[in-house]
């Protein structure tokens, strides 16, 4: 223990804020796995959204571009390479569970943006860019807004629990390992003078924070689940009717019912059935 704590009093501090970043984001990448876990037990892919998760694929394969430009980068390169692996691994996992149009919609995400983008990023860079200075520009650029759109990227879920009421789609410990990572690699940036890589970091600690607090706030709420949400027990979305149309199919069914509307305090409309005699065989009411 004491020759750790001297290797680690001994480290340059950019070394040290890169290493903690490096485990800390490997926290990071390993943050969603009760999700995924929920997912294969369930064999669903429920509420929970792909587009994170494609967006960090795409921004690991993109970082791993700027630093084989720029110096001194091995921290950006294992774990954005690690990045790469493991977000691979939950998107084919989303893929097998999730529905046929959330299955498709990511299939055109990924072709979208880690296919034709990425190569065409890629063909900016290696054959139009000249110099090594103008590609670094380009990448870091690129690099920077799409860290934006990481640390963004979860304001759906936020909105979804503001919604609800229900924390169950925003893991607590992914916006947690978030905030720490933001924090070490804004130093890690900001000691290497690398503000492509500190920058981006100052949005990502204060979105970990309000995600945060969001979870805290809600995590004892009793859940709302939405009308478009609502669903038989066999996984349909039920459809939802007025009581006019209600009315109108108890009609379409038995011509012999008479429908009345009832001017009183409650307001109720009322389908009453009566037989050929005229005398009343039952009836149904539906509140407005």
């Amino acid at each position: 223990m004491a020759s750790v704590l001297s290797f680690l009093r001994h480290l340059p501090w950019i070394t040290a804020f890169g290493l903690f970043g490096n485990i800390i984001s490997f926290l990071v990448y390993l943050s969603p796995i009760p999700t995924f876990y929920k997912i294969y037990k369930k064999k669903s892919t429920e509420g929970f959204q792909c587009i994170p998760y494609t967006v960090a694929l795409f921004s690991a394969m993109l970082w791993i571009f700027y630093a084989f430009f720029a110096t001194n980068s091995t921290f950006l390169i294992t774990i954005n390479s690690f990045g790469c692996i493991i977000e691979a691994l939950y998107i084919a996992l989303f893929l097998f569970f999730a529905t046929k149009e959330a299955r498709a919609f990511t299939l055109k995400l990924i072709l979208l943006t880690n296919v034709l983008g990425f190569g065409a990023i890629v063909f900016v860079v290696l054959v139009i860019a000249k110099s090594n200075h103008l590609r670094m520009k380009i990448l870091g650029w690129l690099c920077l807004t799409l860290a934006f759109l990481v640390f963004v990227a979860p304001l759906g879920v936020m909105r979804q629990v503001i919604r609800t009421k229900s924390v169950k789609y925003m893991p607590f410990f992914l916006s947690f390992f978030l905030t720490i990572s933001a924090v070490m690699w804004f130093f890690y940036g900001l000691l290497k003078k690398d503000y492509f890589v500190a920058i981006p970091n100052v949005l990502g600690f204060l979105f970990g924070i309000a995600q945060m607090i969001i979870y805290f706030i809600y995590k004892n709420c009793e859940e709302i689940i939405l009308e478009e949400e609502k669903e038989d027990p066999k996984g349909q979305k039920l459809p939802q009717f007025t009581s006019e149309q209600v009315i109108r199919e108890v009609v379409n069914l038995n011509p012999t019912i008479v429908v009345r509307r009832q001017e009183n305090n409650s307001d109720r409309s009322v389908a009453m059935a009566t037989m050929p005699d005229g005398k009343d065989e039952g009836f149904h009411t539906v509140e407005v």
